[in-house]
């Protein structure tokens, strides 16, 4: 008779190995402070044999990327996305004057080249993120989706009555070019969503109120319910990094500066695009109805520093502070 005994081969490959944090994510410990290159693409909870690769991921420190609401606002995401084709009604009859329709499609240029900055940036940074941190990988994944979504609905809009889109000038470009060769990822959240998109919503908004067709206002509507939840990614998780590094803010401040500094000899807002806003909120080329659409138009803009500078407040910048960097933030709005 032969006895077969098992070996210790298969017990011992498993000597050493490690778990990667836990799975459930409020879990005490479950996020780990710096997580081991070592985990590299293995699963949150998973365990991870002595020997695996290490992955050199440049974001894998929790105080530079997590926030607490990373899983909510994921779900949030999920619940929330729509689809072009059938939240919004193309077929919609309209008919604009011809100079209103330009205006349209001048935004429309305007907003194409912004969203499509506020998709390279998350995108790019992705790469950079550590699995372990899978919520605000997810969260970041489905911000460029979104903002993919926010090209399609801009371009067809521009092109729904017109062959060929408005104009995009070098002001614009490099003010956006900015932000996007920032190679840090603090300050590029901060450019973008705290300072850049937190501006934008405040457009799109104002932009809603004064769209002058159903196809426009619907639009504008949807987009703005996901850039909300842009900002509030991008204010939650540089919260949470500058109460953990108070020099954060520091940092923040001397980047706007030198924003400003790059750009101060640029020409900032498209004329055009300021001329197209006055237009859509006056409606008509009437004397009084320009001069109450540029004076609308001037209320946006201090809603937009007002916005930008009660964000700087909820991330903890003094009120002198926040009044001085809201004022040096780009006159491109983005």
């Amino acid at each position: 008779m032969f006895v077969i005994t098992k070996g210790l081969a298969e017990a011992a490959r498993w000597k050493d190995a490690e778990a990667a944090g836990t799975a459930r994510p409020n879990s005490d410990g479950a996020i780990a402070e710096h997580p081991s290159p070592r985990w590299g693409l293995a699963a949150r909870g998973a365990t991870v044999e002595a020997g695996s690769p290490s992955f050199d991921f440049q974001l894998s420190a929790r105080g530079e990327v997590w926030a607490d609401e990373a899983a909510r606002l994921y779900q949030q995401a999920v619940a929330r996305q729509w689809d072009p084709n059938t939240a919004i009604d193309w077929d919609t009859p309209f008919e604009l004057p011809a100079a209103v329709e330009d205006a349209v499609v001048q935004v429309m240029t305007y907003l194409i080249e912004n969203e499509t900055a506020a998709l390279i940036i998350p995108s790019r940074f992705i790469a950079q993120l550590h699995p372990h941190f899978r919520e605000v990988m997810q969260l970041l994944a489905i911000q460029a989706a979104d903002e993919a979504r926010h090209i399609e609905v801009f371009t067809r809009r521009a092109l729904l009555h017109r062959e060929s889109l408005g104009l995009s000038t070098a002001g614009g470009q490099a003010s956006l070019k900015t932000i996007v060769e920032e190679p840090d990822w603090a300050t590029a959240s901060f450019l973008l969503s705290v300072l850049g998109e937190g501006t934008f919503l405040t457009l799109l908004w104002f932009l809603r109120d004064y769209a002058p067709d159903p196809v426009t206002q619907r639009l504008v509507t949807l987009v703005a319910q996901d850039e909300a939840r842009h900002v509030a990614f991008g204010m939650a998780h540089l919260k949470a990094h500058a109460q953990r590094d108070p020099g954060l803010l520091g940092r923040l401040g001397l980047a706007t500066e030198r924003r400003h500094d790059a750009l101060r000899h640029t020409a900032g807002l498209n004329a055009e695009v300021f001329d197209a806003l006055v237009l859509l909120a006056a409606g008509s080329f009437e004397v009084d109805a320009i001069r109450s659409g540029w004076d609308r138009v001037q209320t946006l803009q201090g809603a937009m520093h007002d916005g930008r500078r009660q964000r700087l407040l909820t991330l903890g910048f003094s009120n002198t502070e926040a009044e001085r960097l809201s004022a040096l933030h780009t006159r491109n709005f983005m």
